[in-house]
């Protein structure tokens, strides 16, 4: 192969990887707006199912005795106990955006039996390691790895709400924006919901799917407030607890909806700055540690090099 060969093979890699690059986000945001689409369905199905089955079922719940509940009663409270522990173990895998039912499940196997992996393979490490480690120091590696797998999940759910939580807040004030411009014009705020959700899927994939959630649940259900409430549980930021809150009270004492939205826009925009203004204070301390290690260092060879290095060949000279 000549020289003018590689060079056309080149360009055409390049040129092929350049049109990769141009055209993957697009095809991302198909892929975003496909799934957005499709966990909505999904709600919307949900929902209607458990309609469906909520009135077949309803007359039949109502034909329970006085005499079979108070004979159940202890075992409710047990039940209802492990309901409420299963009910905030479901809040934490719904902010997480994890909406499989078995979720919680999963994630108390993933608490019992990560702890026995790691003390398993710690015991393995400390028994092929050569050098001699006393009896203390095994149980305190011991007891440090079956900590570790017991908060390894935790700690992995917890960074993922975190993440969508700051998704969710960077993008909330512009929604509310949008909603503030459609309430104005005298669409009903279901509609509202449904339409900014997808003019959004292109930015936050995240606040789409928890507003077309919203959209199918205000469409779907009787309850509105309930509705808010499930979106606030849901999302578990600030921000979304905010916007439930003033909806609900606009709602219940008759307030203006595109009032309540427009202060709330103002509120979130100012926590973010806050956000900001306050992660900008605390830089000057963070970056202290790595100036004295790496900045002041090579500033001092910077300086102080030249002069040594005339003083060691005035020394040598002399």
């Amino acid at each position: 192969m000549d020289d003018q060969t590689v060079i056309t093979l080149l360009s055409a890699v390049f040129a092929a990887a350049s049109f990769v690059g141009f055209a993957l986000p697009f095809l991302n945001r198909s892929e975003k707006k496909e799934r957005f689409r499709a966990v909505i369905e999904k709600r919307r199905k949900a929902l209607f199912e458990a309609t469906k089955d909520g009135s077949i079922h309803r007359g039949r719940a109502q034909q329970a005795t006085t005499s079979a509940r108070d004979s159940m009663a202890s075992l409710y409270k047990m039940q209802k106990m492990a309901g409420e522990m299963g009910e905030k173990m479901r809040d934490k895998m719904l902010q997480a955006g994890i909406r499989n039912p078995s979720a919680p499940i999963k994630f108390m196997i993933a608490q019992g039996v990560l702890p026995l992996v790691f003390c398993v393979l710690t015991m393995m490490v400390i028994s092929g390691s050569e050098k001699e480690i006393s009896s203390l120091m095994k149980l305190l590696f011991i007891f440090v790895a079956a900590v570790s797998g017991y908060k390894l999940p935790d700690i992995l759910i917890k960074n993922r709400i975190l993440k969508r939580q700051q998704e969710i807040n960077l993008s909330f004030p512009d929604a509310l924006d949008m909603m503030l411009i459609c309430v104005q014009g005298g669409i009903g705020l279901e509609q509202t919901v449904d339409r900014v959700a997808q003019e959004v899927s292109d930015h936050s994939e995240v606040l789409a799917e928890e507003l077309g959630i919203l959209s199918a649940e205000m469409a779907m259900l009787n309850d509105r407030r309930q509705a808010l409430q499930d979106f606030a549980r849901r999302v578990g930021s600030g921000a979304a607890k905010s916007f439930a809150t003033a909806l609900i009270q606009a709602e219940q004492y008759g307030t203006s909806v595109s009032q309540a939205m427009r202060v709330m826009s103002d509120e979130i925009r100012e926590m973010r700055m806050a956000t900001a203004e306050q992660k900008a204070a605390s830089l000057p301390p963070k970056l202290t540690v790595p100036m004295i290690l790496f900045f002041l260092p090579a500033l001092f060879i910077i300086i102080l090099g030249p002069a040594g290095i005339q003083a060691s060949a005035a020394g040598v000279g002399g």
